[in-house]
């Protein structure tokens, strides 16, 4: 019996289990699908709903907002970071917008992006606003994290600027990078699905979710969630899977 509960999957499978019965139980105590739907009533409409057109291509706009973003944010992130890093200067010019962007709350950031853009580009842009701090703030802590005595070596051994930040700096940042890509990845779902809630473009998951909730549908508000949850988190295990790869250094 000991042996048979070693294995850490089977504690994660217990674990969802748990969650479903208390998710079963508490749409028991709440007596209605309209407030609470139960997991069969939402699993089915999943079923249902994960065949349809609409679906399929909400959902392929979604990801392809979430790719956008990171993919503009990355290189402008990372760019920041290491010249924040390696200039204080740079850095005390940098720490204002970095905090701004920080402290602003998401909802105020999307309705402001919202005036300038329209619904489409609102998302995207609204995700560079929220990965660009990330991204920036672990790529600083990879630069400062490099050891002193390797710094002296290379100013010792007369290297140049490029020649420190391909052999001493790159090497070094590089699983923070990875790290922030990963959390900025987690983050950028969440803060995709709440614009396209707030400003509803013509394909999306967060559009799902709000004409599911204006017309009541409650299990399709959840089934839309559940769809929303499982792409960020295969997309996530997807990212996870590739860093391990090139760790090994075999092929991505």
């Amino acid at each position: 019996m000991k042996r048979f509960f070693r294995p850490l999957w089977l504690w994660s499978f217990a674990g969802a289990g748990t969650l479903v019965v208390l998710w079963e139980v508490s749409s028991r105590l709440m007596g209605s699908d309209l407030i609470f739907p139960g997991p069969l009533p939402v699993f089915s409409r999943f079923l249902t709903l994960v065949q349809s057109r609409v679906f399929l291509e909400s959902a392929a706009r979604s990801f392809l907002r979430v790719c956008l973003g990171l993919c503009i944010s990355a290189p402008l992130g990372i760019a920041a970071g290491l010249a924040a890093g390696l200039e204080k200067r740079a850095g005390a010019f940098l720490e204002p917008f970095f905090k701004l962007i920080s402290a602003t709350p998401v909802m105020a950031v999307i309705l402001i992006v919202f005036l300038i853009f329209n619904a489409e580009r609102t998302p995207v842009f609204t995700v560079f606003l929220m990965a660009f701090p990330v991204l920036s703030a672990n790529t600083v802590q990879g630069v400062r994290s490099v050891d002193p005595g390797l710094r002296e070596m290379a100013r010792a051994y007369g290297f140049s600027g490029r020649e420190k930040l391909v052999r001493l700096y790159l090497p070094s940042i590089v699983p923070f990078i990875a790290g922030g890509l990963k959390s900025a990845l987690s983050l950028s779902w969440k803060v995709v699905v709440a614009a396209e809630v707030l400003v509803q473009p013509f394909r999306a998951l967060g559009t799902g979710m709000q004409r599911a909730k204006a017309q009541l549908e409650t299990p399709e508000l959840f089934a839309w969630t559940a769809a929303t949850v499982l792409a960020a988190g295969l997309s996530e295990l997807f990212f996870t899977l590739l860093i391990k790869r090139w760790k090994k250094g075999g092929p991505p």
